[in-house]
């Protein structure tokens, strides 16, 4: 293990309430047309990029939480480069 620091996430540990995220999103018509679904993903302050962690292929993110139920486990892996062309309508 080369990192382990308390996951930090929720309403309390937010720059804004919810309420306040969801009047600011929904005072707009566009965000209230009916059959649309809106998700809002919350990340958390904690990063390991801030203790000087770097990865490399191979490594195994083990992510765990009581929240969360089963643990999170996925290796890093980088697709081969291609070559991309991009045309403007």
């Amino acid at each position: 293990m080369i990192f382990d620091e308390p996951f930090l996430s929720g309403e309390a540990n937010m720059s804004h309430t919810l309420a306040n995220l969801e009047y600011h999103h929904f005072k707009y018509d566009f965000f209230r047309r009916p059959g649309q679904v809106h998700v809002h993903t919350y990340g958390t302050a904690t990063l390991s990029v801030a203790f000087g962690v770097k990865t490399e292929p191979g490594d195994v993110f083990d992510i765990e939480s009581e929240a969360f139920g089963l643990a999170l486990k996925n290796p890093l892996a980088f697709a081969k480069e291609e070559k991309v062309s991009v045309t403007q309508l």
